[in-house]
């Protein structure tokens, strides 16, 4: 048996459920890195903070849950170094090098090889896995984004939780539930969610 029929028979993550190799492969990650492109022009700015509400990180936690880490750690990266080098992505069409909210894409590339490996071991099966999975793929955003947001703002560390985190808390708990409840129901929809759940 080869390898790409393997991966036909037992997907570890649901971008192994697309036919193809190489060519499929770099197909997703680009279509990662425009996914969370088109996903951050969903802005929502909030008073006091230069940091918006947007669709970026669950497309993230999506592309990794997906993809598995090591498509999703390249698509993420193609994000981050192609928005630096100009291409105008980030959040509100901007680019470079200096915006104050630079760490939490920098967390995206960790975060997106973080739940794209725990996606592989089978951690988008169930909804309370998927919840844990997200859980800790947003902690690692904002362990990179806060303490970026601190240091570019100079500003002390409780004025940039209150800047970059609590805000957020309630629209990323939904987030998360979305997505408890929309990769199990995925596999289950592509009818091999059993394989890696126990």
């Amino acid at each position: 048996m080869t390898i790409a029929s393997a991966a036909r028979r037992h997907p570890v993550v649901l971008g192994d459920l697309l036919p193809g190799s190489l060519a499929r492969d770099a197909a997703l990650v680009a279509g990662a890195a425009a996914f969370v492109g088109l996903a951050a022009q969903i802005a929502v700015p909030l008073p006091g903070t230069p940091v918006p509400v947007t669709g970026q990180t669950f497309a993230v936690l999506l592309a990794g849950a997906a993809l598995g880490w090591g498509r999703a750690t390249l698509g993420m990266a193609l994000y981050l170094f192609a928005g630096i080098a100009g291409v105008p992505w980030f959040t509100d069409g901007e680019s470079g090098a200096g915006l104050h909210t630079l760490g939490y894409v920098i967390g995206f590339v960790i975060a997106a090889a973080v739940v794209g490996r725990l996606a592989e071991l089978g951690g988008d099966r169930t909804p309370a896995r998927t919840a844990g999975t997200m859980l800790l793929g947003t902690a690692i955003m904002y362990a990179a984004g806060v303490p970026y947001l601190m240091a570019s703002l100079g500003v002390g560390p409780g004025k940039a939780v209150d800047l970059g985190l609590t805000p957020f808390l309630a629209g990323d708990a939904l987030k998360v539930l979305l997505a408890a409840g929309l990769l199990p129901t995925a596999w289950k929809l592509a009818g091999t969610g059993r394989g890696r759940s126990a």
